[in-house]
């Protein structure tokens, strides 16, 4: 799967832990409802998955998203714009995270700067978030984590 679209903002982290255990807990989709032990990057966001093995409908309260797991990758679009993308690869401290959000417009993608406000804060907040779920993560697996820079 490629990324798609125009990148918005990036986020980078390392998890302390090889990238098979990492895969393990973020890339672990399927048919059913969100939680700790299926679609964990979502799982305080709740819904229900239905479709699989590698493309999903997230009905979740008031909205909808499609969420698309690969061997590196966990993938979630929404709305008209929004594609969000956690990419897994090697690093010589474990596993390295890294977080995009991208602009997915077919029609009108000048407009949605406008339509959200020129972005303001969405580098800080998807960078805030991003560190959330990345304790998240050392949490679960039991090891360290580190916030990198993004841009």
């Amino acid at each position: 799967m490629t990324s798609a679209g125009t990148l918005l903002c990036e986020v980078r982290g390392v998890v302390e832990a090889p990238v098979e255990r990492v895969a393990g807990l973020l890339l672990r989709v399927r048919p059913g409802p969100v939680g700790r032990d299926n679609c964990f990057p979502f799982a305080d966001h709740g819904g229900t998955l239905t479709g699989g093995p590698d493309r999903f409908v997230l009905a979740a309260p008031g909205h909808a998203m499609t969420v698309e797991v690969g061997p590196d990758l966990l993938a979630a679009q929404g709305g008209w714009w929004y594609r969000g993308e956690y990419r897994l690869a090697p690093d010589p401290s474990g596993t390295l995270l890294v977080h995009q959000v991208r602009n997915v417009a077919e029609r009108l993608r000048w407009g949605v700067p406008l339509a959200n406000g020129f972005f303001r804060g969405l580098g800080p907040r998807t960078r805030d978030g991003f560190a959330v779920l990345l304790d998240r993560v050392g949490a679960e697996l039991g090891c360290q984590v580190r916030l990198l820079g993004g841009r």
